[in-house]
């Protein structure tokens, strides 16, 4: 069976993508450009004060911090998937060592990130509570 004759499921009710994921998702994006406009700027900023090391240290830091938050979204569906957007949300809080005004920016990033999941998964919850009882409800009037 092909994926097209997988997908194909007429009349059957579709699974509903998780909010949480499609929340969580976002802001790891929106963190990315962060990341990487942050790495620009601390490479500008601090490019005068430090060595050529340095400098390609902190964009390539930055370069690949930034990479890292866009290829998470792939790992939230697994176990340790929020786990992981977590260790990248302290990476991203830590880039303050470099440039301190990260520390409020990536304040901000932790912020947003908690709030994606707790609203979520709370949406999430509802959601299910919801698909529950319409269910229930066609159970009790098959006629339509």
């Amino acid at each position: 069976m092909t994926r097209a004759h997988r997908d194909d499921r007429r009349g059957q009710p579709r699974r509903r993508r998780s909010i949480r994921t499609m929340f969580a998702s976002s802001v790891l994006v929106m963190e990315a450009f962060v990341a990487f406009f942050a790495a620009l700027t601390a490479y500008g900023v601090l490019g005068r004060e430090l060595g050529d090391g340095a400098r390609t240290a902190i964009l390539a830091g930055g370069a690949a911090l930034a990479l890292l938050l866009v290829l998470a979204p792939a790992v939230l569906g697994r176990p340790w998937g929020y786990a992981a957007g977590w260790v990248l949300q302290v990476l991203l809080l830590a880039t303050g060592l470099v440039l301190p005004t990260m520390f409020f920016v990536g304040g901000l990033c932790v912020l947003a990130w908690w709030y994606a999941v707790r609203t979520g998964a709370r949406l999430d919850r509802e959601n299910v509570a919801r698909d529950a009882a319409q269910a229930q409800w066609e159970r009790e009037h098959p006629d339509g």
